[in-house]
């Protein structure tokens, strides 16, 4: 067994091999190489810094305010130190501070650890968000207890200047086809927000439940949010005061919501509530199952777009993010002549209520507007539409199925999941590069990543963590970290010496044996 000394050199070898910044000791640097995402530079000091009871958290901008409250939060239980929020810099702590490196950008951090204060450093509140992330992975893993732990609380001495790869760093949770409560979903924000996820996607509707209250349409909710895959039944629908305070929720941990209703297929639910969104006039009776492809609201109705216009115009109001996703996948009983009918009346009601399309790719072969969004999850590696749309201007969103779903099994022992892309061990969904996966879709074409989650099989919080982690750190780690870096043999250990801390925050994680565990 080698030395912890001769470990320790080998990691600061490793890291200085990956292009991150290294000098000090390298004790120094084998005490920073946990974080996930890796910074775009990294460069130890080898002093340290110990948070004490009569610490501050001082703000020198109202922009890292959110960011500093949500600190505190964590820290308070943890500690039990009061940690107040202070204006003005007077003592040790930790100091939010504007004015950080233009290289940082809009989302961005500088981090610097010294002997009586950590001083993060951003442009945004976006970056001051992604800085106290860092430092919440800088601390010990019992920083992340709900209940007080025992002292020191040690910061190993360190100057990062960090900015993402991508802007764009997804997670999608598909509440369709089982209902999680805001709770649920409020505990996998709280997950996704430590790794640095900015966007989170949320499948609202499908062929087995409509899950937001619509008020010009209430049978929405009142029957097509009554059930779900399995048969169970209840009020299974977020009210709108509901979704405001998950977006709250989310907007407090620098996270942007981006809600689908997907459409002119998977729309079982709403056709089961509202005869009239059906050719024939009928309803359709309540679907509790897993195929896909069978449902289509009637393209030739007026109906079907005054529908379409009172949900966005509804949902829009109450989502101050920039995106709505239209869905537009596996429209399979929609004609293609009515598929693009459909989405040339669509498209322009998204618009005219001040939102940017967004939706499963195979909508975008029905446009040429380079502002729309198509997100890809094929699991092949050229798709013509999306080829010609990203040389158009589009920038691609990456979800390859085989690659970044939450869902797939990870092998054919993995009780939860589906296979149809195939199994996805978390060395398959790292060892990919985004940039240089489809053809015709270069590194600047590309958005970003997201990790969607569907939950045919998912049921509980311990499902989703399960099949989300450790796969959801990898696609943040795809989304942040300089592709320069990319390397699992590098990669892998750092993603290993996540679980002291998920121990510690009670996650449910898939002990892949892929992956060298920390104790």
């Amino acid at each position: 067994m080698k030395s912890i000394r001769a470990q320790a050199a080998l990691t600061a070898l490793a890291i200085a091999a990956s292009g991150v910044l290294v000098a000090g000791t390298a004790e120094a640097a084998t005490s920073l190489q946990e974080l996930v995402p890796q910074p775009a530079q990294l460069q130890p000091r080898s002093d340290s810094f110990t948070l004490s009871a009569d610490a501050k958290i001082q703000l020198a901008t109202e922009d890292a305010r959110k960011p500093a409250e949500l600190l505190a939060g964590i820290l308070r239980r943890s500690t039990g130190f009061p940690l107040p929020i202070t204006t003005g810099v007077t003592g040790d702590g930790v100091v939010l501070l504007n004015g950080a490196d233009p290289k940082t950008g809009q989302e961005g951090y500088q981090l610097d650890v010294t002997p009586n204060q950590v001083i993060i450093r951003a442009n945004t509140t976006a970056g001051h968000f992604n800085g106290i992330q860092t430092l919440r992975q800088l601390l010990p893993p019992k920083a992340e207890a709900k209940t007080k732990q025992p002292a020191p609380w040690t910061v190993p001495g360190a100057s990062i200047l960090d900015y993402p790869r991508y802007h764009h760093r997804g997670a999608m949770l598909d509440v369709s086809r089982h209902f999680f409560t805001p709770d649920q979903v409020k505990r996998y924000i709280d997950q996704i927000a430590a790794f640095k996820i900015n966007y989170f996607h949320l499948h609202l509707s499908d062929d087995q439940g409509w899950r937001l209250e619509i008020k010009s349409w209430p049978d929405l909710t009142k029957i097509g949010g009554s059930t779900e895959v399995g048969g169970r039944k209840g009020s299974l629908f977020y009210t709108q005061d509901q979704y405001k305070d998950l977006v709250a929720y989310a907007a407090n941990r620098g996270i942007t919501v981006i809600p689908e209703f997907d459409m002119p297929g998977h729309t079982n639910a709403a056709q089961a509530s509202y005869g009239e969104l059906n050719c024939d006039g009928k309803k359709r009776p309540l679907y509790t199952g897993t195929d896909v492809g069978f449902s289509s609201l009637c393209i030739s109705k007026e109906i079907t777009y005054k529908f379409i216009d009172d949900v966005v115009r509804e949902v829009s109001a109450i989502t101050p993010g920039q995106y709505f996703h239209i869905g537009g996948d596996e429209a399979l009983s929609t004609p293609d002549a009515d598929y693009v009918k459909f989405m040339n009346r669509v498209l322009p009601i998204v618009k005219k209520y001040g939102k940017t399309t967004t939706g499963w790719h195979e909508f975008i072969k029905t446009t040429k507007d380079t502002a729309l969004v198509p997100q890809f999850w094929g699991t092949t590696t050229s798709d013509a539409n999306v080829a010609a749309a990203a040389q158009r201007g589009n920038k691609i969103l990456m979800s390859p199925a085989n690659r970044l779903y939450l869902d797939m099994k990870y092998n054919k022992n993995t009780k939860l999941g589906l296979d149809w892309a195939g199994y996805v061990e978390v060395e398959d969904a790292y060892n990919w590069n985004p940039g240089a996966y489809l053809s015709g879709v270069t590194e600047a074409s590309v958005r970003g990543v997201e990790a969607p989650l569907w939950t045919e099989t998912i049921r509980t919080n311990a499902d989703i963590e399960q099949m989300a982690f450790p796969r959801l750190p990898v696609a943040a780690e795809l989304g942040w970290a300089p592709a320069s870096v990319h390397g699992w043999d590098r990669f892998a250990p750092r993603l290993g010496a996540q679980a002291p801390r998920w121990k510690v925050q009670g996650v449910n994680y898939y002990a892949s044996s892929q992956v060298p565990w920390k104790k």
